[in-house]
C-alpha cells in the first residue's frame, strides 16, 4: 500500500473527502516527524508507539565483498506496536 492507497483508504472508512484525507495524513506525517526529531515520545492508545533511538556506530561487513566495513552511529526511529494493533493482525 503507498501513501496514495492509504490517503483513499482514509477516505473510505471517514467519510472525508480524497483531499482532506491527504491533508490530514500529511499533517500527520509532518507533526510525528517534527516531534521526533526534537526527540520526543509520540504514543497512539491502541496503535502503538514512536521514539527515536540512537544507534552506536558499529562494524560491519559488506555482504558482496565481505570486507568489514564502519558503520557510523546514527538516529533511528522505532516503532513499538500497541496491544490492540498486535491482537488484530494474529
Amino acid at each position: 500500500m503507498n501513501k496514495s492507497d492509504l490517503t483513499a483508504a482514509i477516505a473510505a472508512n471517514s467519510g472525508l473527502s480524497k483531499i482532506d484525507a491527504k491533508k490530514a495524513l500529511d499533517a500527520f506525517v509532518k507533526v510525528v516527524s517534527y516531534q521526533l526529531k526534537r526527540g520526543e515520545k509520540i504514543s497512539i492508545t491502541g496503535f502503538g508507539s514512536f521514539q527515536t533511538v540512537q544507534r552506536k556506530a558499529r562494524t560491519g561487513v559488506n555482504p558482496a565483498t565481505q570486507d568489514k566495513m564502519e558503520i557510523a552511529a546514527k538516529k533511528s526511529v522505532k516503532f513499538k506496536a500497541g496491544a490492540e494493533l498486535a491482537d488484530k493482525i494474529q
